[in-house]
């Protein structure tokens, strides 16, 4: 038996017992964060550089890569660094640090999809008062409210969860430091402090959850009332994007953290994890550059500048 204070380390979850599949799983993993590195890394260049995606949908959508890179930037080294080198260690601190700054960036991520459904009802629903409820200084104010959230929901969390005391061993049954792993470690697993915060965030979650729903019935209520099918096609494909990312990251975060304990098994939970947390990252430039056709255009001219300067060089 052993307490928080004598805890040194943890041991994480390894991707795979044979050598042969931890250097396979280094390489998939690899091959993913460059995917992510590469598609957030030019959707934040095209936006930052080309005048024409200085619009409220953009800004948030550059705040958007800004988390996925965090994100994958958190969970992804770590783990790759443990199967190079055939590890599963990772220091307390280090620990704490990675599940403040993933749980940040989650918490973060789900407001700024709930902003961005704001947005996309009122491009929709309420056209003419778009100027005046998405000005610049509203945009701003809404994003640093998306990233205060993320910084003080995670900094409770993080500071509750690891000043209780742990007499479970340090074996995390993850490939990264989890909130729900770390509590399954400690010695008072129903402690009112830890029931209080997951009932506080449940409401705040269920809130989000439940108005992106309402927002999404205003919005294809409103577009099934556009007379031309032009209109009702360019409205879509504005709001197809959103909601696909969206769902990928609902579908993926609920399932892990809600899915019934019976149906609960290292190997799926290890699946469900790379789900949520690695690949909505690759995922999102993917799902945003395909429908959008200014930011296509902004991606095509960014490389297209690139490739001119290297062939002057």
């Amino acid at each position: 038996m052993s307490n928080s204070s004598s805890i040194s380390h943890f041991l994480l979850l390894p991707l795979a017992d044979t050598r042969q599949l931890q250097l396979l799983h280094l390489w998939l993993f690899l091959g993913i964060s460059l995917a992510a590195l590469l598609g957030n890394g030019l959707i934040i260049s095209a936006v930052a550089s080309d005048h024409h995606l200085h619009t409220p949908m953009h800004f948030f959508l550059l705040n958007l890569s800004l988390i996925d890179l965090g994100s994958i930037c958190t969970t992804v080294p770590k783990a790759m660094h443990n199967s190079l080198w055939d590890t599963r260690t990772i220091s307390y601190m280090g620990c704490a640090a990675q599940v403040f700054f993933f749980l940040s960036f989650i918490v973060t991520e789900y407001s700024l999809l709930t902003i961005m459904c704001y947005d996309r009802y009122v491009a929709i629903c309420k056209p003419l008062h778009y100027g005046t409820l998405l000005g610049s200084r509203a945009c701003a104010h809404m994003a640093a409210a998306a990233w205060a959230s993320g910084f003080l929901t995670a900094l409770l969390h993080t500071v509750n969860t690891f000043s209780l005391p742990l007499c479970q061993g340090n074996a995390l049954g993850q490939f990264f430091c989890e909130i729900p792993q770390i509590l399954k470690l400690s010695c008072s697993y129903s402690d009112l402090r830890k029931l209080g915060l997951l009932v506080l965030n449940a409401c705040l979650g269920f809130a989000c959850f439940v108005y992106i729903i309402f927002s999404y019935v205003q919005i294809f209520r409103a577009v099934l009332r556009i007379p031309s099918e032009q209109g009702r096609h360019k409205a879509f494909s504005t709001c197809l994007p959103h909601l696909a990312v969206v769902s990928l990251f609902l579908s993926t975060s609920f399932f892990a953290y809600l899915k019934p304990p019976s149906i609960s098994s290292l190997s799926l939970d290890l699946v469900v994890a790379v789900l949520y947390s690695v690949v909505p990252p690759a995922m999102n430039p993917l799902i945003y550059s395909l429908r959008n056709k200014e930011l296509k255009n902004a991606l095509w001219k960014l490389m297209i500048g690139h490739n001119s300067e290297a062939k002057t060089a």
